[in-house]
């Protein structure tokens, strides 16, 4: 079940606080930056690049993900593997909030996130 467009306004206000915080630095965001973006109940990342054959448009690759579970309260958290497939992140599979969620994947301890 999607968010409520009360909850997705939250969300949205919260995380672009957030992803302000692991964004790259201003003077290369035109050739590489972080976006946020909500798809039904889960919060994704993407990398945005421009297309290297006409870099006035650009791409955007999902790298993280978290779904929130209203039974639970908590963000069950995901990585893009190699094949495009969605995987639970084992070392750490659910956050409580999504502050936990960004610093958990701005960490990267396990290198799944950004490689």
């Amino acid at each position: 079940m999607p968010l409520s467009e009360f909850e997705a306004a939250k969300i949205k206000l919260e995380l672009a606080d957030l992803v302000e915080t692991i964004r790259p630095p201003v003077e290369i965001r035109d050739e590489l930056d972080v976006v946020s973006r909500i798809e039904g109940q889960s919060v994704l990342l993407f990398e945005k690049r421009p297309l290297w054959d006409d870099p006035s448009k650009f791409s955007e690759t999902p790298f993280a993900k978290a779904t929130f579970v209203k039974g639970t309260g908590q963000w069950s958290v995901y990585w893009m593997r190699g094949s495009g497939k969605w995987q639970r992140y084992d070392p750490c599979d659910t956050v409580n909030s999504l502050d936990e969620w960004v610093r958990l994947v701005d960490k990267d301890a396990h290198h799944c996130f950004k490689g």
